[in-house]
């Protein structure tokens, strides 16, 4: 005997890519990551080609010269008591921005403990550190600059694609480091307001504490890469 099957029951249910799919069209959450998240780690990676382009730039354009390289042991140190310390004020740097990525998380747990005015004060420190990276940055600029004659088109004392490559690479992740200091102050301020706060005090969704956290963890590293390549080599 044959059955009848009505159309009904021949539609086979959707997949996993026409799930997807109806999640993405209606703005629904894709592989139980949030959009503000899903977008920072997108924003994240194409930075990471940025980095990487300028910094491999870098190294060719070093490994290519034919005019000796500048030693950064003495291109970027200071003179305490009257002896030239190398590598101190970079080092200062590091530290600052490392301990940072420490106050950093800590912010985002006390942030998932709901703990925000705890949170938001951790984030301020955060800033703080990141105001004082720039600030030296800005003075080893100032140093190189008006005492060094170090310029984007040459200096004195060996490749003229010196000047170039740090003020390019330095300068740009110094953007970020200060992009990254408004960002927390911002979120920071609204922290406190109670402006990421459930209605009727039920809590509240402080995940952009993390997704900002992603950012500025995202700066340390950079720097780390950056410190390796440009001070250390």
């Amino acid at each position: 005997m044959n059955s009848v099957t009505s159309p009904a029951s021949t539609a086979e249910p959707p997949g996993r890519w026409r799930q997807l799919v109806a999640d993405w069209s209606s703005d629904q959450r894709a592989f139980q990551v949030s959009w503000g998240k899903a977008m920072m780690w997108i924003f994240l990676l194409s930075d990471t080609f940025i980095f990487s382009c300028f910094l491999t730039g870098y190294m060719t354009v070093r490994i290519a010269s034919t005019i000796p390289w500048p030693n950064p042991s003495l291109v970027f140190g200071l003179k305490i008591g009257g002896a030239e310390v190398p590598l101190l004020l970079i080092a200062i740097m590091t530290f600052v921005l490392i301990s940072s990525s420490g106050t950093m998380a800590m912010a985002v747990n006390f942030a998932y403990r709901r703990e925000r005015v705890k949170a938001a004060l951790l984030m301020f420190v955060t800033a703080a550190f990141g105001v004082c990276f720039v600030s030296m940055q800005v003075f080893e600029w100032s140093k190189l600059i008006l005492q060094e004659g170090v310029r984007p088109w040459g200096n004195p004392m060996g490749a003229p694609q010196f000047g170039s490559t740090f003020f390019m690479i330095t300068g740009f992740h110094g953007l970020h480091v200060s992009a990254g200091v408004i960002y927390l102050i911002t979120v920071a301020v609204r922290l406190l307001k109670g402006r990421y706060d459930s209605p009727g005090g039920t809590g509240g969704n402080y995940q952009i504490v993390e997704i900002a956290g992603l950012y500025w963890h995202f700066v340390d590293l950079v720097w780390v890469f950056i410190f390796a390549l440009f001070y250390l080599w």
